[in-house]
């Protein structure tokens, strides 16, 4: 077994989009729309796919309702992790392509791992983590 994708019901699907491929590089791997259903379905990532079959890591479903502009985000939802080379250049390239950083790359708390938080459009924190090899 191996996880395939996280889901986020997400209000306006092209500012999502512009967020998850312009903000933060990931690339839009399919969307498709389903009409009778009133829905579409895009899914973004960082690894390829091949001939439609995912490859790589894990990626993300984003479901946009067409007749939903938005959603209560609740309070069970806690995050999704990137590993980033640096976590300092992350947030600062997430700000100059005007994202939100909420929590500055730092050592966590009782810890030495470097992290920052993101949101993006539908309020959804995104966990930078800065890779092992640049802690020091």
């Amino acid at each position: 077994m191996r996880i395939l994708h996280t889901m986020l019901r997400v209000g306006d699907l092209d500012r999502s989009l512009h967020f998850y491929t312009e903000v933060l590089d990931m690339k839009l791997l399919t969307r498709k729309d389903y009409p009778e259903g009133r829905f579409t379905l895009a899914f973004v990532g960082f690894d390829a796919r091949d001939n439609g079959v995912q490859v790589g890591g894990a990626e993300i479903e984003l479901t946009h309702n067409w007749d939903t502009a938005a959603y209560e985000l609740g309070t069970a939802y806690g995050h999704i992790a990137i590993e980033v080379e640096d976590a300092y250049a992350a947030c600062e390239r997430v700000k100059q392509r005007g994202g939100k950083v909420t929590r500055e790359a730092g050592p966590m708390k009782h810890g030495t791992t470097v992290i920052a938080f993101v949101e993006d459009p539908d309020g959804y924190k995104i966990e930078f983590i800065q890779h092992r090899s640049r802690q020091d």
